[in-house]
């Protein structure tokens, strides 16, 4: 039975073994918690959630990973949603959003994934892992774990990812496409995926594959402010406080988590 409703339950995925420049992914979970609650903001989204009021949300701290890392998250997932939650994952790397789908898809018969990110995530394999964090949405696809999968701010496509984009039938709204005035149409129920590489390094410098020439961080606000379908489940991913700069990517990912939370509570 699809559900919609739900408390928002925050859940930290601390893996980074799918990695393929630097390492660092796995630190992120609890630095982007402590930002987002930080004293030198407050707990009011823009549309005026108010995320400080008991029940606003909830947090089921950090997944234990021992033993199959990839099946320990997915059964982490589903029991977030047995438990009457919809999960905000904070990764972690980019190959977390593939085990998290295999918990989703399962409570949900249409869905949609909304993929911000400079990088498609589409590989058949990377340097012969088909596990890695640039393949997640290829294992996705090929599982049939979402009826569709729309990618904006894309600004490192290959031809073989062109290739794979078109043989799933992926609409990449990449920069040229966004620049020219091309938003998202969501169709169905919406898992969001967010990697922060997705923003230029200008506004978040700690990632670990910088990309220049991306959005910025108004662009995302604006989209999730912007939806008029469920959330039904999220991720957040790919901060490296190893590559942080005075803390200012930790900032912005407490502040893309708080009006994320906030979507979720609007829109249900």
């Amino acid at each position: 039975m699809t559900k919609f409703t739900g408390v928002p339950t925050l859940l930290g995925l601390p893996f980074d073994e799918a990695s393929s420049f630097r390492r660092g992914a796995a630190d992120a979970p609890p630095l982007i918690r402590a930002a987002m609650r930080s004293d030198a903001s407050n707990m009011w989204t823009e549309t005026l959630v108010d995320l400080g009021v008991p029940g606003a949300y909830a947090d089921a701290g950090d997944a234990d990973l021992a033993g199959d890392a990839r099946d320990a998250m997915t059964a982490a997932v589903a029991q977030v949603m047995a438990d009457g939650g919809r999960p905000v994952v904070l990764g972690g790397d980019h190959a977390v959003t593939w085990p998290v789908l295999r918990a989703v898809r399962a409570a949900h018969r249409e869905l949609s994934i909304l993929h911000f990110d400079a990088h498609n995530d589409l590989y058949d394999h990377f340097e012969g892992d088909k596990g890695s964090h640039a393949c997640p949405f290829a294992r996705i696809m090929e599982s049939g774990l979402a009826d569709e999968l729309i990618q904006v701010g894309i600004r490192a496509m290959t031809g073989h990812q062109r290739e794979q984009a078109d043989r799933f039938g992926v609409d990449v709204i990449d920069m040229r496409r966004w620049v020219a005035g091309v938003r998202p149409a969501v169709r169905h129920p919406v898992y969001i995926s967010i990697d922060l590489d997705v923003l230029d390094p200008a506004h978040a410098p700690g990632v670990s594959h910088r990309e220049p020439g991306g959005l910025s961080v108004r662009d995302v606000l604006t989209v999730l402010q912007g939806l008029r379908v469920p959330i039904v489940g999220a991720d957040l991913v790919e901060y490296n406080p190893a590559r942080d700069l005075d803390g200012v990517t930790a900032t912005v990912g407490g502040k893309v988590l708080k009006e994320l939370l906030g979507a979720m509570r609007q829109v249900a």
